[in-house]
C-alpha cells in the first residue's frame, strides 16, 4: 500500500449519550463512503460482540477506515465507534486519546443529556476539534431548533455550526463528511521520526495470541520490523499489521497518523497492556507516550465457580477477558461459603453485569456472584489507612479512628416537573445539593454530592422511574468524606456467611438487617431441623428470622391411650432435631446472595 500524506488523514470518533444512534450513524458513514455494499451492510455493523446485539448497546469502542473522495483528492477516515453507557466511560477516554476530533450527536428529540455533557467536556480537555451533529432530524416530534439552543447554553456550541443529520435514512450525511474534512485536523506525527504508536485496545485470538490496536503517533511499522512495548520491555517481530475495514486487512506498512493492527504472535498475557507505547527494538527508543489516568474501580464482588472444580478454567477465561478489557481486575480469594474464587474489580454495575455474561456465554462457566459493595477507607487508631475491598476486611470497632466512604458529583438532566422528585430521592439517600441550572425553559441540571454505595444500586433505576423514564444522569469520583458505617454481619444457623456480610450507614442497619433476614429466610429451604437468620453488628444481634423445621408426625400411629406414651414419642424428636442442628449444614441458594443486594434499598 503506497503511504499517504498526512494532510489526507482525518481520526475522529462520535460521542454521545445512550441511544442517540451513534452506532447507525456509523452504519450510514461506512455506506456512504462506499467501505461496505449494501449487500454486506447489516444495522449496527460494529456492534459484533453477540452480547452488543442482544442488548443492543455498545460495549467495546471498534476502529473502522474508511475512504472519501472529495475534488479529484482521497482521504483516509479513521471512526473510532465508543460505547455511550456512563459505565464505559474509560473505553470513550481512551479513543479521544488517538483522534484529533469527535462528533457529539445529541438527539432531536430527547436533547443534551447527562453522557452528552460528560463525554463533551472530555473530548474539550483532550483538546479535539468538536463537530456538533443533531441525529434522527426526520423524527415527527424532533425539536431540532430547541436541541440546538440547548447545546449552545450547555457546551457552548454555536448553532450555526450544528450538522443536522438522520442516520436512519441517510440525510445530510454528505455534508457531515465534508464537515469532517473541513473541521478536524489532519494528524501531526512525522513519518520519518522514529516509531512510536499507541496501544489503545486488543484481544485475545486463540490462535495467534494477542492481537494489539495501534495509533501510530509518529515513524512508520512494517511487516517484519522488530519492536519493543516499553512498559513491558518485551520485543516482538511484526508477523501481520493491517487495518480495519471494518474486517482485518493486512498491509505492508502503517505510518504516522494512521490507525491499525498488529500481530507479533504474542502468546504471554502479561507483556500487553493497554496505554503501553511501541517503538523500535534497536537504537535509540522513543520517549513513551502519555498513557491513560489510572482507573478507579467502583464496584466489587467475588466470583467463585458454582462447581469447585472450575476454579482454573475461571481463572483462564478471566486472564483472557481482562486483555481485551483492562478496566476490571481480579484477584484470587477464599470464603468459607463458597470455597474458592475472585474478587473483582468493575467500573459500574452495568459493567459487573457485561463481565459475568461474558465469562458464562463465551467461557462456559457456571457462576455464582456475592453481593457486590464499593471500596471504602479505614483510618486505625496506629495511624494506618487501609483500603476496603469487601465486608471482611474491616477491622474491629475498637481499631478503627475513621470510617470514610466515597462520594460522587451527579449531575441529573430531567424536566423541570420532576425536581421535587428527583431532590426527595437524593435527600432520602443523605445527598448534598450543589447547584440547580435551567438549560431551556423546560429542561433543568440539577448537581448532588451522593454516596457512592447509594448511586450504584438502584438510582439509576429510581430516577427512570420518578421521571417517567426522562431523567439522565452522570457522575465522577471527587474523594472520600467520613461517615457513620458499620459491618453488618448475617448468620445462618448460629455460623457467620462471610460472603453475606455488607457494609451500611448506622441509621440504616436496623431496617437493612431486618430485610435481608426477612428475604433469606423466604430463599432458604426448610431443613429437618430449625434455622436461625440473624443480622449482627459485632456481638449484637439486631434481627431474627427463623426456617421453621420439616416436622414428621411421629404420633401418627398412637390410637388413644396414655399420653405419656405420646410425650415420650415428642421428647426422642426433639432430642432428634437438636442433634441434627448441631452437626447439620444449609444449603444456601445463589439467589439469597444476590437477596441482600435488593433488599433494604427500598426507602419507606
Amino acid at each position: 500500500m503506497p503511504s499517504i500524506d498526512c494532510q489526507h488523514i482525518r481520526n475522529f470518533c462520535i460521542v454521545a449519550h445512550i441511544d442517540h444512534g451513534k452506532s447507525t450513524l456509523a452504519d450510514r458513514l461506512l455506506e456512504q463512503t462506499g467501505t461496505m455494499t449494501v449487500r454486506e451492510m447489516k444495522d449496527q455493523v460494529l456492534d459484533d460482540m453477540e452480547l452488543e446485539r442482544a442488548r443492543g448497546i455498545t460495549i467495546k469502542a471498534r476502529a473502522v477506515r474508511m475512504e472519501y473522495k472529495r475534488g479529484g483528492e482521497t482521504y483516509e477516515l479513521n471512526l473510532i465507534d465508543t460505547p455511550g453507557h456512563v459505565d464505559f466511560h474509560y473505553e470513550v477516554s481512551r479513543s479521544l486519546a488517538c483522534c484529533e476530533g469527535a462528533l457529539l450527536l445529541v438527539d432531536a428529540f430527547q436533547g443534551v443529556e447527562a453522557q452528552t455533557v460528560a463525554n463533551g467536556y472530555a473530548a474539550i480537555e483532550h483538546d479535539l476539534a468538536i463537530v456538533p451533529v443533531i441525529n434522527k432530524i426526520d423524527l415527527v416530534q424532533a425539536r431540532t431548533e430547541e436541541v440546538a439552543d440547548e447545546m449552545r447554553q450547555s457546551l457552548g456550541v454555536v448553532p450555526d455550526e450544528v450538522v443536522r443529520v438522520s442516520a436512519k435514512t441517510g440525510v445530510g450525511v454528505q455534508q457531515l463528511l465534508d464537515a469532517i474534512i473541513d473541521r478536524v485536523p489532519p494528524p501531526k506525527g512525522d513519518p520519518n521520526a522514529i516509531l512510536q504508536a499507541m496501544v489503545f485496545d486488543s484481544h485475545y485470538d486463540k490462535y495467534r495470541g494477542a492481537i494489539t490496536y495501534v495509533r501510530v503517533m509518529n515513524g512508520v511499522v512494517r511487516k517484519g520490523d522488530r519492536i519493543r512495548f516499553l512498559r513491558a520491555g518485551a520485543v516482538y517481530e511484526v508477523l501481520e499489521l493491517g487495518q480495519f475495514v471494518p474486517r482485518q486487512r493486512a498491509c505492508e506498512q502503517l505510518q504516522a497518523g494512521q490507525v491499525g493492527y498488529l500481530i507479533c504472535n504474542i502468546k504471554s498475557i502479561a507483556d500487553v497492556h493497554i496505554g503501553d507505547t511501541v517503538t523500535v527494538a534497536q537504537g535509540e527508543a522513543a520517549k513513551p507516550l502519555p498513557g491513560y489516568k489510572p482507573l478507579q474501580r467502583m464496584v466489587y464482588c467475588g466470583l467463585y465457580p458454582s462447581d469447585g472444580q472450575d476454579f482454573t478454567e475461571l481463572r483462564d477465561a478471566l486472564e483472557k477477558l481482562s486483555i481485551n478489557d483492562p478496566s476490571f481486575e481480579f484477584s484470587p480469594e477464599t470464603s468459607e461459603a463458597l470455597g474458592f474464587g475472585f474478587r473483582c474489580g468493575f467500573l459500574g454495575l452495568l459493567h459487573m453485569e457485561i463481565v459475568q455474561q461474558r465469562l458464562e456465554g463465551e467461557a462456559d462457566i457456571d457462576l455464582v456472584q456475592t453481593a457486590p459493595n464499593v471500596t471504602y477507607q479505614i483510618t486505625t487508631r496506629k495511624g494506618e489507612t487501609l483500603e476496603i475491598h469487601r465486608p471482611q476486611e474491616v477491622p474491629d470497632p475498637g481499631q478503627i479512628e475513621e470510617f470514610r466512604q466515597p462520594i460522587v458529583r451527579v449531575n441529573f438532566l430531567i424536566p423541570d416537573e420532576y425536581i421535587g422528585a428527583v431532590m426527595n430521592m437524593c435527600h432520602e439517600r443523605r445527598g448534598v445539593q450543589k447547584s440547580l441550572e435551567h438549560l431551556s425553559a423546560a429542561r433543568v441540571m440539577l448537581t448532588y454530592d451522593l454516596p457512592l454505595a447509594e448511586v450504584i444500586y438502584d438510582l439509576h433505576d429510581k430516577l427512570k422511574s420518578a421521571t417517567r423514564g426522562y431523567g439522565t444522569m452522570n457522575y465522577d469520583l471527587i474523594g472520600y468524606e467520613p461517615a457513620d458505617l458499620v459491618r453488618l454481619d448475617i448468620l445462618v444457623n448460629g455460623n457467620k456467611v462471610d460472603a453475606l456480610s455488607i457494609i451500611c450507614n448506622r441509621g440504616d442497619a436496623d431496617r437493612r438487617g431486618r430485610a435481608v433476614v426477612k428475604k433469606l429466610a423466604e430463599e432458604i429451604d426448610r431443613h429437618m431441623f430449625e434455622i436461625a437468620v440473624q443480622a449482627a453488628i459485632g456481638s449484637r444481634v439486631i434481627a431474627r428470622e427463623t426456617v421453621k423445621a420439616m416436622r414428621k408426625n411421629v404420633t401418627a400411629k398412637c390410637y388413644g391411650g396414655d399420653i405419656t406414651r405420646k410425650r415420650k414419642l415428642w421428647a426422642k424428636q426433639r432430642e432428634g432435631k437438636k442433634r441434627m442442628k448441631s452437626i447439620g449444614s444449609v444449603d444456601i441458594p445463589q439467589k439469597a446472595f444476590m437477596a441482600v443486594l435488593h433488599t433494604g434499598d427500598e426507602k419507606k
